[in-house]
């Protein structure tokens, strides 16, 4: 039996201009795409592509996030997404975008149902859910960090849904236009925040 290796989870992995290319291929194509059994309709990943343009154009990088990403030690930025996924719609352009400001940090995209394996070794609490990032040494495969699927604030948002009696709980959809516009509001100001949050441990605990 092989041994595990992040590294070559992020060899096997794709680059960014590489997902982007697939991804506007996928919806170029007009053909429906998301999980086994999801109901995805094509129309949905154009949504997504849609979203995450927008991000591209609007997202405003904190000035306390820039400064937690100089001068980091190298790192692999491994994610697990889908071009199904809404979330990852909204929260991979911030993700690679922070990228972008830490030369030290090299972001590769897996996709989830490709490769199972990767994603059951990194469940949110037992589910496959994405995106998620794993950020690791290089050198030592040591996982410094995981994040995702979702900012907390957006979690808690889904969790509050789930607790509300069954007939007053939005639907799939409902709660679906409820997320994304939490997403449009917070601008992905959450999302650096936590990565952010998430260096600063990293940091003190190497010291």
């Amino acid at each position: 039996m092989s041994t595990f290796s992040l590294n070559a989870a992020a060899r096997a992995a794709m680059s960014a201009e590489e997902y982007r290319a697939l991804f506007e291929r996928i919806v170029a194509s007009g053909e429906p795409y998301g999980p086994p059994g999801g109901g995805y309709g094509a129309d949905y990943t154009k949504l997504n592509l849609a979203r995450t343009r927008r991000i591209e154009k609007t997202l405003k990088v904190l000035p306390e996030v820039k400064a937690a990403l100089e001068g980091l030690t190298p790192q692999t930025w491994l994610v697990i997404t889908e071009p199904w996924c809404g979330d990852s719609a909204q929260n991979l352009p911030v993700l690679q975008r922070l990228a972008e400001l830490a030369p030290s940090v090299e972001v590769r995209i897996a996709l989830r149902d490709q490769d199972t394996d990767l994603i059951d070794r990194f469940l949110t609490n037992g589910a496959r859910s994405i995106p998620k990032l794993i950020a690791f040494d290089p050198t030592t495969e040591e996982v410094l960090f995981t994040w995702g699927p979702r900012p907390q604030a957006g979690h808690d948002l889904v969790m509050a849904n789930k607790t509300k009696p069954a007939s007053e709980q939005l639907d799939k959809d409902g709660l679906a236009e409820a997320l994304h516009r939490w997403y449009h509001e917070n601008g992905g100001h959450d999302v650096q925040l936590e990565v952010r949050s998430l260096l600063h441990d990293v940091h003190r605990a190497s010291l």
